[in-house]
């Protein structure tokens, strides 16, 4: 089945069933997933499960960054809701690598590239992101990528 088709099914049993916290959480993905389909014309046709998956890991990046400003703002009620939507979410997103499976990536992209300084940091992110595709976060290979060319 497809991701968006499972999406909307368990959005749907979730409303039916009285989970409303659960079927609101994935009624705004489904609008998230829409609002990309416009964005890149594909609307007839639909996204690809991959770039479902891009857009529902933008949408946890989101939660993650609003819970924490409210942490920092000593605002635990308003980060818990954002927390348990983020739990909600990951069940959508494939597992994400380790931060060893990532430098093993990050190292062998580094020596096919023959990349020596920070100056080749974007291209060794970019085959690091291709390689490792929507189960690593760009932050994370970004870190990995700037202490091992340093």
């Amino acid at each position: 089945m497809a991701l968006k088709e499972q999406i909307s099914d368990e959005m749907k049993a979730a409303l039916l069933g009285g989970n409303r916290f659960v079927g609101e959480t994935l009624r705004n993905l489904k609008a998230a997933i829409l609002n990309e389909e416009v964005a890149q014309g594909k609307r007839d046709e639909g996204l690809s499960d991959a770039d479902i998956e891009k857009v529902i890991a933008r949408e946890a990046k989101k939660r993650i960054e609003s819970a924490k400003v409210y942490r920092d703002n000593s605002r635990p009620e308003l980060a818990e809701p954002e927390e348990q939507e983020l739990a909600i979410l990951q069940q959508y997103l494939p597992k994400q690598m380790t931060e060893d499976e990532l430098r093993a990536i990050v190292k062998e992209k580094i020596a096919e590239l023959g990349a020596t300084s920070p100056v080749m940091m974007g291209q060794v992110i970019g085959a690091v992101k291709q390689a490792a595709g929507n189960t690593a976060d760009g932050a994370v290979v970004a870190q990995i990528v700037k202490q091992e060319l340093n």
